[in-house]
């Protein structure tokens, strides 16, 4: 069925051409990975997955459930037919105005004439959905009386849904040829005809050239997140514009816990008013914050992306925002030993900003990320700050049957009778990933305490070994320890992983066993953290 789910609009389309000042040109498309066409070589899943009943936000129908394909997996001709098999063309009506977002599939597997199973996302089911997203739309709207047209194919091993587009009602016959191959446009008679279909065809042709611009999913919902963005500007210009000549002139700390480089970076602390401010970004991924700094002023903005594809895409941004050329410098072509990021901008100069990926978008606190901090601290100039300059670390008590089921198995009652938990259970995973905590189905059994400081800038701050009291306000029993972050860009400016507009999941800490909990009681955590993994426990 055809969806509108903002969810899924958010990691798969960009939704706004500005963001914190930053144009994004006309030629510059982005594209989630589930966009493929069945002619590129590379072999992508052309879709992604969802489990659409916990899905945040939840989802909109926009159509009733159709039938896309039936295949009999015991009739061999028919599997080999897949292969050489023409799309299906199918036009199903709208039944409820909303935002066309994605096409939504499940199957339903028919066992005999008596058993079937389904991974509907009604049915309470072990299988997620596959999600189909809908884009290169000129407008996404649609209401009852218009169809939702599209191809469907299997020709090589994926099902694949191609040639999405939204017609009205009146333009029906005429813009459902036009859909499909360009010598269909012929039989549409006339040129009034022809015109006629094609001002109505709701699907984009760009003018000029364009950059096809790949992101993941999470870099797609990086650049959707505004907060994040505008976060990082203020925090950006607080920094730039207290380093004036006359606070540079001043010997001060940079934070370097080697004397050596310490004393080293002091006798460079004098900046000549002409040398620009320099910005390094090495936070993973497609990021436009070197852009952002760009508009602050005298700024050098470096940035880590790697893909070809990336750094085309923020040269045009570049041009777009009528950066001079050679603006925005993309730091890897300035490192020999791409393993050795963090150097200074040049011999004689320190970094006015580093930006570095403090948290996955798993959820989990980035590897190496205190060892980046320390060398970071070191190529500082007098002054400069790493972005951020500290994390706290959020968590609750919830009572969660859905975690505790999904990351064991639970007895023998739904193995028929086999007892392979204590098998199988030796595998668990101690703490379970990219989890929307909007949307897990759970018992809040205490408020969010603070868990954990990591402070990159002052790190004497840092508790890496702590026992944290939580004060229990609801009876039950206490199954997981979701966990999340306040990433503080300075002591005002923060950003939280939890949010709605967040392009972070997060995690938690499953227990082995549950612990019965009543109101008022006080469980102790003991929570340690150690070569960047975070262990929590509790204390009996």
């Amino acid at each position: 069925m055809a969806v509108e789910c903002a969810e899924i609009r958010r990691h798969h389309r960009v939704c706004s051409k500005d963001i914190a000042g930053v144009h994004l040109p006309t030629n510059v498309k982005f594209q989630s990975p589930a966009y493929s066409s069945v002619d590129t070589e590379e072999t992508v899943e052309p879709y992604t997955t969802e489990k659409m009943s916990r899905v945040p936000g939840g989802f909109l129908a926009l159509t009733e459930c159709f039938e896309m394909m039936k295949v009999d997996f015991n009739n061999l001709q028919e599997l080999k037919n897949l292969a050489t098999r023409k799309p299906d063309k199918l036009g199903i009506p709208v039944i409820k105005e909303g935002i066309l977002d994605a096409i939504v599939v499940w199957f339903v597997l028919q066992l005999d004439d008596e058993h079937s199973l389904s991974t509907s996302p009604s049915e309470e089911t072990c299988w997620e959905q596959a999600v189909y997203p809908v884009q290169e739309l000129t407008d996404y709207r649609v209401k009852p009386g218009y169809h939702v047209t599209m191809e469907v194919s299997c020709q090589d091993c994926y099902l694949r849904i191609q040639s999405i587009s939204v017609l009205d009602l009146e333009h029906k016959m005429e813009v459902s040829k036009s859909c499909t191959k360009d010598e269909d446009l012929l039989s549409l008679g006339n040129e009034a005809e022809l015109c006629s279909a094609l001002a109505n065809l709701q699907t984009s042709k760009s003018d000029g050239v364009e950059q096809t611009c790949v992101l993941e999913s999470t870099e797609i919902a990086l650049l959707n997140n505004i907060p994040y963005h505008e976060g990082f500007k203020m925090a950006m210009r607080r920094v730039l514009s207290s380093l004036t000549p006359e606070k540079l002139c001043q010997v001060m700390d940079v934070h370097c816990e080697d004397d050596g480089m310490n004393s080293e970076a002091a006798q460079n602390n004098t900046v000549q008013s002409s040398e620009p401010s320099y910005v390094l970004d090495v936070s993973e991924g497609f990021s436009i914050l070197p852009i952002i700094a760009g508009t602050l002023g005298k700024v050098k903005p470096y940035s880590s992306v790697e893909k070809d594809q990336h750094r085309i895409a923020l040269d045009l941004i570049s041009e777009a925002s009528h950066f001079p050329k050679e603006t925005l410098e993309f730091w890897l072509r300035h490192v020999e030993d791409e393993s050795a990021v963090l150097q200074r901008p040049k011999s004689d100069k320190l970094w006015s900003i580093i930006i570095l990926d403090v948290i996955e978008p798993s959820g989990l606190i980035q590897q190496e990320i205190m060892e980046k901090a320390a060398i970071s601290r070191c190529l500082l100039q007098p002054g400069g700050k790493i972005f951020p300059q500290y994390v706290l670390m959020f968590g609750m008590l919830v009572e969660s049957q859905m975690l505790v089921e999904e990351s064991a198995v639970q007895g023998t009652e739904r193995t028929l009778g086999l007892n392979i938990a204590p098998f199988i259970n030796q595998f668990q995973v101690p703490i379970r990933v990219f989890l929307d905590l909007s949307s897990l189905p759970c018992i809040h059994l205490s408020k969010p305490v603070e868990l954990l400081r990591l402070d990159f800038m002052t790190p004497y701050l840092n508790t890496s070994n702590r026992e944290v009291k939580v004060h229990v306000c609801k009876a039950g029993q206490v199954t997981a320890i979701p966990f999340w972050y306040h990433m503080y860009l300075d002591d005002e400016i923060r950003l939280d992983t939890s949010s709605e507009a967040s392009h972070w999941k997060q995690a938690a800490v499953v227990l082995e066993n549950p612990i019965q909990v009543e109101v008022g009681e006080e469980l102790v955590l003991s929570v340690q953290h150690h070569k960047s993994n975070v262990s929590i426990t509790v204390k009996q």
